[in-house]
């Protein structure tokens, strides 16, 4: 081998072990948490980490509805993020229906499903489209210019935050949940 071939070889197996640990990194930070943050040990801060009490917001429904956030404090919520065109999103949300179906009235649990509407290619007749196509009953809020987006740093969809019934984050979980992962998520929250 010549030196040219060693050099490409080592380049190649750096590369190859900086990828491994930041995937490792990625999916430690991204585990669900026993660690449930109760009301008597609450900050009180704004903020997009556990333990802080999520940015509220104001939006409406396709339905017309308004949905905010604060009003919801005393149910566990599931607040995502999502778009149409996102394969995961569209992988994710037949398991989130089913959760939401079965569980939604007994386990105090309320799904929060914001459309990340500013991103859409066909506009709110993909988003319709998408919601009647797989039957989606939860409340999805429409985030039209993007404000709530912004406010919650989103970067990639879907992106979950689970919320106490104190209001405060208890979990964020970057990519999709099928039915199993929401139920222990759910399952830790107080």
């Amino acid at each position: 081998m010549n030196k040219k071939m060693i050099g490409y070889l080592i380049a190649i197996l750096v590369i190859g072990s900086m990828i491994v640990i930041t995937v490792q990194s990625n999916m430690k930070k991204n585990a669900p948490t026993d660690q449930v943050v109760s009301g008597d040990e609450s900050n009180g801060t704004v903020g997009l980490d556990e333990g802080d009490l999520p940015p509220d917001f104001d939006l409406t429904t396709i339905s017309g509805d308004q949905v905010n956030l604060a009003d919801l404090k005393g149910k566990k919520v599931i607040l995502n993020f999502w778009a149409s065109w996102c394969g995961p999103c569209k992988a994710e949300m037949p398991h989130m229906e089913k959760y939401y179906e079965e569980n939604k009235e007994t386990a105090n649990v309320e799904i929060i499903a914001v459309n990340m509407t500013n991103t859409e290619r066909r506009g709110l007749k993909g988003v319709e489209e998408f919601i009647d196509d797989y039957g989606l009953t939860f409340p999805i809020p429409l985030d039209k210019d993007g404000e709530v987006e912004r406010m919650y740093e989103i970067v990639s969809i879907p992106t979950t935050f689970m919320l106490g019934t104190n209001g405060e984050i208890v979990h964020k979980f970057v990519g999709p949940m099928d039915q199993k992962m929401m139920e222990a998520l759910v399952n830790n929250l107080k």
